[in-house]
């Protein structure tokens, strides 16, 4: 009886019910897509839905680039500075401010893409409403919620605007002309989101006007975190597009319906990622040894759900295919079978690296190791692709991971900083 009701005054807690909160949305996450999944792949077919992936790929990288590793670095600003005021407005004003400047560069970034890579030149349209998607992604406050541990009523709203965002893909995408309003739709509803939930942001600790000055400091607060998320997305989000880059359209759509359904399984890491980092940081800096047990915890827990996700994968591979992208999907059953090995690797590489060096504010070796891993992807990548296709780029991708792993274990071990030594000396 005793277990039961520990575990509820648990959930009860604000990490608690901010991990309840988070799974909400992760499982909002991971039905949406599995929802328009299916409809896509049969309405666009193949080469529709690898121009849609090669887009999407493209964009989840522009995101990254507005987005500014915000999503870590300004939690962890706002986490340390809950009790002030003032100084959450300007953290505020410094993550809008630079922002900003970061969507004007992404619209010229992608002006000149535009011009000069052919399978983007090739449907300008669902080029744009692409850029659209990943300005308004990167746009999102979240990360102030989830610094505070209050983060309940922003994840419902979230949840409200994807669904609006599915509606609206299922009434009026018909037809592989009409795939660039997959991401407008999805775009117009991010941005919607976003605007409440800054505006109850501002409604809290009021309303500073971004300046230059602000901007810059927001630049300079986020970079190394901005720059670890953008090597990340090197071996993460860009593999459609690089795969783009090598072969045809329809043999992309294969490798992004495989790569969807298989990494769909890593969203259930998702709440973790974002509940503990806050107290992880937080423990870091007060209590070490409490932290680093912690830390194992969550290790031990991720890399066990890891494997557990990974034989699923490879069991269910052809039903999931056959279920959820098509008879014209075959091609995608060997690469999920491959792409099976990144579940258990990300979810270590997520808890020692994303949760535990942040933590202990590791970040420039954190960035050394994944700018490393996504340099290794892209040689990859060239020497693989033009021999195996689209399978090179499966396997591309889990030596990228699997490189990862064993940098930080090696780092951390030596160090005396790995969470089974109790975290070495006190974080920087």
């Amino acid at each position: 009886m005793a277990q039961p009701l520990r575990l509820l005054q648990r959930l009860k807690s604000p990490t608690g019910q901010n991990l309840l909160s988070l799974y909400g949305v992760t499982a909002a996450n991971y039905l949406f897509p599995l929802l328009t999944l299916p409809y896509l792949a049969r309405v666009l077919g193949p080469s529709g839905f690898g121009a849609l992936a090669i887009v999407q790929s493209l964009g989840q990288y522009l995101s990254l680039v507005v987005e500014y590793g915000f999503t870590l670095s300004a939690t962890r600003e706002v986490a340390r500075s809950r009790e002030d005021r003032a100084r959450l407005a300007q953290i505020l004003a410094e993550v809008l401010g630079a922002r900003l400047l970061l969507a004007l560069a992404v619209v010229v970034l992608a002006y000149a893409l535009g011009l000069f890579v052919p399978a983007l030149r090739a449907n300008l349209a669902l080029f744009w409403a692409g850029v659209l998607w990943a300005v308004a992604l990167g746009m999102s406050p979240v990360w102030y919620f989830q610094g505070q541990e209050r983060l309940r009523k922003v994840v419902i709203l979230e949840v409200l605007a994807k669904a609006l965002g599915v509606a609206g893909i299922f009434a009026f995408v018909r037809s592989p002309d009409e795939a660039h309003r997959v991401l407008l739709l999805q775009g117009l509803a991010a941005l919607l989101s976003s605007g409440v939930a800054w505006g109850w942001a501002w409604r809290e600790v009021g309303f500073i006007l971004p300046t230059p000055s602000s901007a810059l400091r927001g630049l300079r607060s986020g970079f190394s975190l901005f720059f670890f998320r953008a090597a990340v997305s090197l071996y993460t989000s860009a593999n459609a597009f690089i795969l783009g880059l090598f072969v045809p359209a329809q043999q992309v759509g294969y490798y992004a319906g495989a790569e969807r359904l298989t990494k769909a399984l890593l969203a259930l890491f998702e709440p973790i990622n974002r509940t503990f980092l806050p107290r992880l940081s937080h423990l870091a800096r007060h209590n070490l040894s409490q932290a680093a047990r912690l830390a194992q915890l969550i290790v031990v827990s991720m890399g066990l759900l890891g494997l557990l996700f990974g034989g699923g994968v490879v069991l269910l591979a052809p039903l999931l295919v056959h279920l959820l992208l098509g008879p014209g999907f075959g091609p995608a059953i060997p690469l999920m079978r491959i792409l099976a090995l990144l579940l258990p690797l990300i979810a270590v590489n997520l808890a020692l690296g994303l949760q535990w060096m942040v933590a202990l504010g590791l970040d420039r070796a954190y960035n050394y190791i994944t700018v490393g891993a996504g340099l290794l992807n892209i040689g990859f990548a060239i020497v693989l692709v033009p021999l195996f296709f689209q399978s090179g780029m499966a396997w591309a991708v889990v030596s990228a991971e699997a490189f990862v792993a064993m940098a930080l274990v090696i780092y951390l071990h030596h160090l005396g900083k790995a969470p089974w030594q109790g975290g070495g000396i006190a974080p920087r």
